[in-house]
């Protein structure tokens, strides 16, 4: 459910193990991701998982092609 027919990452629906995929992201900055969405509610853009603490502009341009929110 956490991956799209493209092969992209739903940052809305993955879990640890999915987020955990994307190059950068280890368990504690995917459970900071799960946290974020639960606190927060569902991601609207790919560039909102930089208002997650610890992810800033140099991991998003990482793994930005491998992410999805839909």
């Amino acid at each position: 459910a956490g991956t799209s027919s493209e092969g992209l990452v739903n940052i809305n629906t993955a879990d640890v193990a999915q987020l955990c995929t994307l190059p950068g992201i280890g368990e504690k900055r995917a459970n900071d991701i799960i946290t974020y969405r639960e606190e927060n509610g569902f991601f609207q853009t790919c560039e909102d998982i930089m208002c997650v603490p610890g992810i800033k502009s140099g991991l998003y341009e990482e793994i930005c092609d491998r992410i999805t929110v839909k």
